[in-house]
């Protein structure tokens, strides 16, 4: 029940961060009084609508995005009248462009010339479609906000946890016992134990791990002195900082030889400053494009991990359904406090909106990017027009990038498809 309940809890954070982005859309498209018919959670047949004004509000079967449906999303050919379809000597592009222009021509109704999306100002076009991943931004930094103010994040205290006993390389962290003849870390040599906290090192008084950290590294080979604070006394010891390889602070991947003590320090819940959100959505949403930059190649590892023996990447992309079956495991896990699952869910949902409204901000339709791209494009050829003395080129023909359209579409349903076959048959888990 605790699993099911975890994976219901992702699921319909999911469903309530889609209808929140369509309702980003609609409350523009109301403002700027475009006709909206409906207004729909989830693709394919409909589970549960109801008619409000001249707006169908619904929810669909399968819970993968989902949309508003305005009127005179596409444009008549320029010289057109509303309404007026001719017809064309074409290819099958044209014909399929043509055909997508007269079924968006039959929604609008006498009165509508108005209140369909092609005939807005250019701003408002951009606002209008730029509504639905601004929700999930600003959903993004909520999330975070409480995350971070609200209910604190673990961060590394100058207690001492865990005393090592033996010097191992990074390259072989992952052995539980010393190998053979290892040299005692400087930690095990003089003494130091759980529960001590780090009081001062070399002279400098210690507020924070951070600080320590890094003057552990850049003092090997020297013998420092050190105060810690056990049982209520003060012990002051002497420590033959050595040197070992270690994962560098800045760039993880990279092996650096530094100064080394040999401890692990105690966690503790800190609730954080304003600045630690701003720093951690600047650095978050660097590295959410990153991923979306590289998600060809992350979705070539999903096809080797749903259909050959790899492994998933924990760091990939994962589906609706994979996101369920994590918020069930760490739900129904032991290893986690209450505290830390609700952290993680939290957490979880702040990264989802996020990655959802960059990915929507791709400049490429149906996403809401590439409405906003036309968006953008109009206003420069208006400016170069009044800049030049030229007549108003009026809209872009967004209809002539139907062909694209398509594509992404198929593409976009294809990339579902792997995702939630891969999370049934090779899940990415987050517990051991």
């Amino acid at each position: 029940m605790v699993y099911l309940a975890g994976m219901l809890i992702l699921f319909f954070g999911l469903l309530v961060s889609i209808a929140l982005h369509e309702l980003g859309h609609f409350s523009f498209a109301k403002l700027f009084k475009v006709r909206t018919t409906q207004f729909m959670v989830g693709f394919g047949p409909t589970m549960w609508s109801r008619r409000k004004g001249e707006t169908e509000y619904g929810v669909k079967w399968i819970p993968l995005g989902g949309y508003i449906r305005m009127i005179g999303m596409l444009p008549p050919r320029k010289g057109d009248a509303p309404g007026q379809v001719r017809q064309v000597s074409t290819g099958p592009w044209q014909g399929l462009i043509e055909s997508a222009r007269g079924a968006a021509m039959e929604e609008i109704r006498p009165g509508d010339e108005d209140r369909v999306f092609y005939a807005k100002k250019w701003w408002q076009k951009m606002l209008i479609m730029f509504g639905g991943p601004a929700m999930n931004l600003v959903l993004a930094v909520m999330f975070f906000a409480i995350l971070l103010m609200g209910i604190g994040v673990k961060q590394p205290q100058p207690v001492i946890e865990q005393v090592h006993d033996c010097m191992v390389p990074a390259s072989q962290s992952q052995l539980k016992d010393c190998p053979a003849n290892a040299a005692p870390t400087p930690a095990a040599q003089v003494g130091l134990k759980a529960g001590d906290r780090i009081v001062s090192f070399g002279g400098k008084k210690i507020d924070d791990y951070d600080e320590l950290r890094v003057l552990i590294r850049d003092s090997g080979g020297r013998t420092v002195p050190m105060t810690v604070e056990r049982g209520g006394r003060n012990l002051r010891l002497d420590v033959p900082i050595t040197r070992n390889q270690m994962h560098d602070l800045d760039d993880p991947d990279k092996i650096v030889n530094v100064g080394f003590l040999g401890i692990t320090p105690a966690q503790a819940m800190e609730r954080q400053g304003p600045g630690a959100v701003a720093s951690t959505m600047t650095d978050l949403t660097a590295r959410t494009a990153g991923a979306l930059f590289r998600m060809p190649q992350k979705m070539v590892g999903v096809w080797n991990a749903a259909f050959g023996d790899e492994k998933r990447d924990p760091n990939g992309p994962v589906g609706v359904v994979g996101v369920s079956r994590i918020g069930g495991e760490v739900a129904a896990s032991h290893d986690y406090t209450g505290a830390e699952k609700v952290s993680f869910f939290v957490m979880l949902l702040g990264s989802l909106n996020l990655a959802v409204g960059l990915f929507n901000l791709v400049p490429l339709l149906p996403l809401d990017g590439g409405h906003i791209a036309g968006a953008l494009l109009e206003a420069v050829k208006k400016a170069f027009a009044k800049i030049f003395r030229r007549p108003d080129p009026g809209y872009v023909d967004v209809a002539k990038a139907l062909p694209v359209t398509y594509v992404m579409a198929v593409v976009l349903i294809v990339m579902g498809g792997l995702l939630i076959y891969a999370d049934l048959v090779n899940p990415v888990t987050v517990t051991g």
